[in-house]
């Protein structure tokens, strides 16, 4: 049996995972093979360098929102005005990356790891299982007008690739063709049950791509016909963080946490399906 771990974007929902993963370590259940999206592939790259989920969360609970988006004014009003692609640079994004990822090369992780990408001139999604981790992850992350499109050396030329999530956010048909008989997916919920819209362009906007791919999950697990077994750990609801609120890590941490070990006692029920989306933001 190949065990995979799938884990989808989310930004600060990321630590949802981290929850997740520590309850399934705890429980024996470990990955022969990772695949990650997005904040997914920056948590994935840890796991998949052999270092603990403990670990990981400790990671999150020092991490705050200067780490992954730090607020540039010019830059916005650049992008506002049209002399800028992006809001955000990437370089506290590809400096947290490069003090945490543990190893160098792709190909050099403890477990195998698939980091899904898009590319940003055709859309096409671009699957990395080798070279530079930092430049995989960091493009796996970079959701567009947000960040920059990454530039990443695949198959001998540079490509520009941006975040996974707007072609495959949870890549359980990756993970399958890569030989996986049996998936979990640490999926990072999504805004569920909010009462009010986020208050911020940057919110608002990560809340939105949270949504489309949220909905676009929802059919795919309505029309399943993977013949094996899609473990789908249920997320904490309601979750009404913003995405690019770090202050509550520790928070959905344990959350996460106590929510899978409760599904596992309970024999998984309902394993395969997904709830539907609900906003209250009109």
């Amino acid at each position: 049996m190949t065990t995979a771990f799938v884990l989808s974007g989310g930004a600060s929902h990321g630590a949802i995972q981290v929850g997740m993963a520590i309850a399934l370590e705890e429980r024996g259940i470990t990955p022969d093979l990772i695949v990650g999206t997005s904040v997914g592939a920056i948590n994935g790259a840890w796991l998949a360098g052999g270092r603990s989920s403990a670990a990981l969360a400790d990671l999150w609970h020092g991490l705050e929102r200067a780490d992954l988006f730090p607020m540039h004014p010019v830059l916005g009003l650049r992008a506002f005005v049209g002399k800028s692609t992006h809001f955000v640079p990437a370089t506290a994004l590809r400096s947290t990356l490069s003090r945490h990822v543990p190893f160098e090369n792709l190909e050099d992780a403890s477990t195998p790891l698939i980091v899904v990408t898009a590319d940003a001139l055709s859309g096409e999604e671009v699957l990395l299982t080798s070279g530079n981790a930092v430049d995989a992850v960091t493009a796996s992350a970079s959701l567009p007008a947000i960040y920059p499109p990454a530039r990443v050396q695949v198959d001998g030329r540079q490509r520009l690739l941006v975040d996974g999530a707007i072609v495959n956010n949870t890549a359980i048909t990756t993970a399958i063709d890569a030989g996986a008989t049996d998936v979990w997916v640490l999926s990072t919920g999504y805004s569920c049950e909010v009462s009010e819209p986020p208050d911020t362009a940057l919110a608002a906007a990560l809340h939105a791509v949270s949504l489309m791919v949220q909905r676009r999950f929802v059919l795919e697990m309505a029309a399943n016909t993977y013949d094996l077994p899609i473990h789908l750990i249920p997320p904490p609801c309601p979750l009404e963080l913003s995405p690019i609120d770090f202050s509550q890590s520790a928070e959905l941490i344990e959350r996460a946490a106590d929510g899978t070990r409760s599904w596992l006692d309970e024999g998984q029920p309902h394993a395969q399906s997904v709830p539907e989306v609900h906003s209250a933001s009109g």
